[in-house]
């Protein structure tokens, strides 16, 4: 059976970063793996397999995160944005440019350090970039230009566009990532002609028409989200005015598509208000929704749109499932008080609750084990800092900085972690293997200072005092009975919470 691989932290100060090792931590403190390098910027690619670096804002490094060495370096002049493909073979970079004929959007082969496609793109915004879009098997790429969008073959750009569908008034799109076989296209309201959202198959035999289609009105923006599987897609349609005057911050509806045809419609949600935020599950067929006025609500639903599980309500703002799907969190994000509840999905029961005050970035971790959250400058100029929880809520680590710029997980593929209970089980098994030599190493400490004492009594009557003993070598069979109490009340604790 392969490994588990090491959990590895990113963490960037003011001179740069550096690679920890994370939880479990030996004597509560993690390593440095990588001492700190100096950058203005660090990301690591969806797979974890590359990180981009970028020293300034003309130099970019990329580093290969078995050992972290140094791949390829580029020297690009005025960078203003730049990103890795999903499997870390393409670096994307946004250049500021003057005029059309300046081809400033580039892809590079990382590999060759060569450029393999560019073309003109006149500003970046949260809709057009990354400008490629990638299936997260690299195998598909896509990009958005004036009234359709253009195809490409991700392994080999050489190719040049190998096909184009056409949609007019196309201001943003969604690829489809697991697998690539879908795109989902946004075309704003204009002329009361109602906004739409547009299914197309990635395959240009099958274009001729959208698979699946969704119309409204008081939509200025969009945000869409695929499942895993690529049968799914939910769009919250977003407005920036509220015509019920019932919000300052304009009103949002979830709809929910379905590659086949068989949903195209609102969720039904049960509380006015926002859409607050919306996830998949990491198995595709489940999704949880935070929506509402405060207190807002929370509700897990199918892929039929059925409701399966509430959360409750609460003061939140932000949900988010493990990596195995097993655990889900819900909370209030950039907020003072920052509440946080921590559920069991499959036994449909909160394990916890906790507070992360002022968090500013968060995630899972890999093994879905923990769950880290920073408060980070710019955004925060005091109490910057780290916290991880484990998985029911009770708090692990923390650490604080005078200044904390980022706080990433090095990504890795679930799969490769075991189930959340066998995780804990191993983890606290290296505990109790720790404890129980501590006190086999007391217990022959003890017998070494009593034979040496033996040998030093006189033949006088009078004995003199043995040598002194510590306490915890005066009491190891106690320090054991209770080290297997611990044990066993832990094993026990795991499987009510988990089995």
């Amino acid at each position: 059976m392969e490994i588990a691989p090491a959990l590895e932290i990113l963490v960037r100060e003011p001179d740069g970063f550096s690679i920890w090792n994370g939880p479990p931590l030996d004597v509560g403190q993690p390593n440095v793996k990588l001492e700190r390098v100096p950058c203005t910027a660090a990301k690591f690619s969806e797979n974890g397999s590359r990180l981009m670096v970028m020293e300034s804002s003309s130099s970019i490094h990329v580093y290969d995160c078995n050992g972290f060495s140094k791949m390829k370096s580029f020297n690009i002049p005025s960078v203003t944005g730049s990103t890795l493909s999903p499997c870390g073979n393409y670096v994307q970079t946004f250049q500021k440019s003057t005029s059309p004929q300046e081809k400033n959007v580039v892809v590079w082969k990382i590999e060759t350090a060569a450029a393999v496609y560019q073309h003109f793109q006149k500003n970046m915004t949260k809709t057009t970039w990354p400008a490629i879009q990638f299936s997260s098997d690299e195998s598909v790429a896509c990009r958005m230009a004036t009234n359709e969008i253009q195809f490409f073959e991700g392994k080999d750009f050489s190719k040049g566009i190998i096909s184009r569908l056409r949609v007019p008034g196309v201001t943003a799109i969604e690829l489809s990532k697991a697998p690539g076989s879908h795109v989902a296209a946004f075309v704003a309201e204009l002329k009361g002609v109602p906004a739409s959202v547009q299914i197309f198959s990635c395959n240009e035999d099958a274009q001729s028409q959208p698979v699946a289609r969704r119309s409204f009105f008081r939509c200025s923006t969009i945000e869409l989200h695929w499942n895993h599987g690529s049968t799914g897609l939910l769009a919250v349609a977003l407005s920036d005015v509220d015509k019920t005057n019932q919000s300052y911050y304009g009103e949002s509806k979830l709809n929910y598509l379905t590659t086949d045809g068989s949903h195209e419609g609102l969720v039904p949600l049960r509380k006015e208000g926002p859409v607050h935020d919306v996830q998949w599950s990491p198995t595709g067929l489940e999704f949880a929704v935070v929506y509402g006025f405060v207190p807002s609500r929370a509700t897990i639903f199918d892929k039929k749109c059925n409701p399966l599980f509430e959360l409750g309500t609460g003061p939140y703002n932000t949900i988010r499932w493990n990596p195995k799907g097993r655990c889900i969190l819900i909370y209030k994000f950039w907020n003072l008080p920052g509440d946080m509840a921590f559920w069991d999905f499959t036994e449909k029961k909160l394990l916890g609750t906790t507070k992360a005050e002022c968090s500013v970035t968060s995630e899972w971790s890999p093994d879905g084990l923990y769950f880290m959250t920073a408060t980070t400058a710019p955004r925060l100029q005091i109490d910057n800092g780290i916290k991880i929880f484990h998985y029911n809520g009770s708090l692990y680590f923390k650490k604080m900085f005078n200044k904390l710029y980022q706080a990433d997980w090095k990504p890795e593929t679930p799969e490769r972690f075991g189930d959340i209970a066998d995780l804990v089980k191993s983890i606290f098994t290296i505990k109790i293997d720790e404890l129980k030599a501590q006190a086999n190493a007391s217990q022959v400490f003890s017998k070494v200072n009593a034979s040496q004492a033996s040998k030093m009594v006189s033949t006088n009557t009078v004995q003199k005092p043995t040598a002194y003993l510590p306490p915890h070598a005066k009491n190891v069979a106690a320090a054991q009975a209770e080290v297997c109490l611990l044990y066993n009340y832990f094993l026990n604790l795991c499987n009510k919470l988990i089995t």
